[in-house]
């Protein structure tokens, strides 16, 4: 069973940077695509970008490219994401997800979904 555990979310100032790390095991992920969600009050889940485990393609959604960066870790299966410049737009809870369809932006196309860790960004 394929078990995805997020952390590192936390208060921060607009302008601050935050890492986020996702711990996967349960499964080999060679033929996974990893990828960040986010979620704020009131608001659809929110595709933030994807990694694909074999190769480290990446991939992001327009509002974080450039100051968002995914990177996979294969040795210690974790998958990372690095904030820059966050904005108290990008206040959410973040999920780390794990599907087979690379670039996809649909949360119903991953199969395996951590429980989220909170990212607020104070103005």
């Amino acid at each position: 069973q394929v078990q995805l555990v997020e952390s590192g979310g936390g208060l921060v100032q607009a302008g601050g940077s935050l890492r986020l790390s996702c711990a996967a095991s349960g499964s080999t992920f060679a033929r996974y695509t990893m990828a960040w969600f986010r979620q704020a009050p009131g608001k659809e889940r929110e595709f933030v970008g994807c990694v694909r485990w074999s190769f480290g393609t990446t991939y992001y959604a327009d509002s974080v490219k450039g100051r968002f960066t995914i990177s996979r870790d294969t040795a210690l299966n974790t998958v990372n994401l690095q904030m820059n410049s966050l904005k108290p737009e990008d206040t959410a809870v973040y999920y780390c997800a794990a599907g087979l369809q690379f670039g996809s932006t649909t949360a119903g196309r991953y199969d395996y979904w951590g429980q989220g860790t909170q990212v607020t960004v104070s103005s």
